[in-house]
């Protein structure tokens, strides 16, 4: 999987880290409750006919000793954008 860019982005995060790959995110304005961060995985080839046999997509959240935050995962953009 890879991170791709998208026109809500903006900010970038873990730019210029080299222990990281950039993530291209949207972070939800400081008002809102929830404190959003949305970002988008693409995947390769053999990815997506894994996940279309086997219909299961793992993740792994770096906490850093922290409690763990909930987490959504969806197919669809309009789940996290509302394009009104």
């Amino acid at each position: 999987m890879k991170p791709i860019d998208f026109k809500e982005r903006n900010v970038e995060v873990a730019k210029k880290q080299d222990e990281y790959v950039t993530l291209p995110s949207y972070i939800a304005p400081e008002n809102n409750e929830n404190g959003e961060v949305v970002f988008c995985m693409g995947l390769n080839f053999w990815e997506r006919v894994r996940l279309l046999f086997n219909g299961r997509l793992w993740c792994c959240l770096l906490m850093f000793g922290k409690p763990v935050t909930p987490s959504r995962f969806s197919t669809k953009k309009s789940d996290f954008f509302n394009n009104k």
